[in-house]
């Protein structure tokens, strides 16, 4: 009888493993072209990603010297809503940014 309480606790934490599991990241990508400012740039990496003044220039000196820049990585969702904000904010300010969500 003790045997049957062994493997049913064991198939209950081995279920469990099973049903936790973390979600997927996604990298969210800023591409660079030659139209849209440094400073707009910044500006969206402040407002949308909430990263510092550092943290934006940096991310978008990448953009501008290597043609594209992680900005982080986020949850589905979060990364669809914000490539969704960056293209929002780079259309009303008329500005041809791009910004990509892909599996990390």
């Amino acid at each position: 009888m003790a045997g049957n309480k062994s493997d049913i606790s064991e198939k209950i934490k081995s279920r469990e493993k099973d049903e936790v599991q973390e979600p997927n990241k996604y990298k969210v990508i800023l591409h660079n072209d030659h139209y849209t400012t440094m400073e707009f740039v910044v500006h969206v990496l402040m407002v949308v990603f909430r990263k510092s003044t550092d943290e934006a220039s940096k991310i978008m000196l990448d953009v501008h010297t290597k043609g594209k820049g992680l900005v982080g990585l986020y949850s589905l969702d979060i990364a669809k809503t914000k490539v969704i904000q960056v293209t929002q904010m780079a259309e009303k300010a008329e500005y041809p940014l791009k910004c990509t969500y892909e599996k990390a």
